[in-house]
């Protein structure tokens, strides 16, 4: 209630939103522009914040959901003038570095990882197993790339072709992304956007990062010794509060698993 009285003398306030988990899409995802949106829009406009802090810890998902959730950070930051300070826990790979670079300044842990700058499409193809069983796919179409890449189907060339061709795309949106925002901090190291990832001190020696730091000892640097930290996230469901599960739960955390296992973690 402090803010709502004018002539009272108030500390430094710094919104934290927290960034945890695989980027997907819809409400149900750990990280999703639908999801993040409101609580975003409540830590820029809520109370006059002196910062935006983001802590994240994510593997990375979704190209087009990290844009976006990106984007909104940005330009909610440029609208209100608000700085906005990145602090990567275990990994800010792939999109999870989509994300980091939303901000001005990323601080990091020594054991740290980022970067992952690449673009991966993976699955399985199973038209040998059905072979083997007698089994027969029979696809109709209307339009000749209706059935590209079509798991129980033998691999075109030429769809695979395709599929390169998208993936390069979405890389070079990643590269102008990071450039953009990182510009003449970033090397000139050729692995930079190979896809490799690094630890917290590489990554600061790649211009990846801006330094070693945790959330509250650098926001006191920053802004005082009597900042205060003000939380955002999600708000969890009833079931969820009380540990239940149902099977699509347990589901997404097996592929959240799957993409935190990349980086060893």
């Amino acid at each position: 209630m402090r803010h709502l009285v004018p002539f009272l003398k108030q500390p430094p306030r710094v919104a934290v939103i927290r960034l945890a988990g695989v980027i997907g899409s819809g409400p149900r995802a750990a990280l999703s522009d639908e999801a993040l949106g409101p609580v975003i829009e409540k830590a820029f406009r809520r109370g006059k914040p002196n910062a935006v802090a983001l802590v994240i810890n994510s593997p990375g998902g979704s190209p087009v959901q990290s844009s976006l959730i990106a984007a909104r950070i940005r330009r909610l930051a440029e609208e209100k003038s608000i700085p906005v300070h990145a602090f990567v826990e275990d990994v800010a790979a792939s999109g999870g570095y989509w994300l980091a670079v939303a901000a001005d300044d990323i601080r990091v842990d020594p054991s740290s990882i980022l970067g992952s700058i690449g673009v991966i499409s993976a699955g399985f193809g199973a038209d040998v197993f059905l072979k083997r069983q007698g089994l027969e796919r029979r696809v109709y179409t209307a339009g000749t790339s209706k059935s590209t890449l079509d798991p129980f189907l033998p691999e075109k060339p030429e769809d695979v072709a395709r599929l390169k061709s998208v993936l390069e795309d979405i890389h070079t949106a990643f590269i102008t992304h990071v450039k953009d925002r990182r510009g003449a901090k970033l090397s000139d190291d050729p692995a930079l956007f190979s896809g490799e990832f690094w630890l917290g001190g590489r990554a600061i020696e790649l211009g990846l990062a801006d330094g070693f730091g945790h959330l509250e000892p650098r926001m006191k640097e920053v802004y005082g010794d009597k900042v205060r930290l003000v939380r955002y996230g999600r708000r969890r469901g009833f079931l969820s509060r009380f540990g239940a599960r149902i099977v699509g739960d347990a589901l997404g955390a097996l592929e959240e698993r799957t993409h935190y296992a990349r980086f060893g973690l």
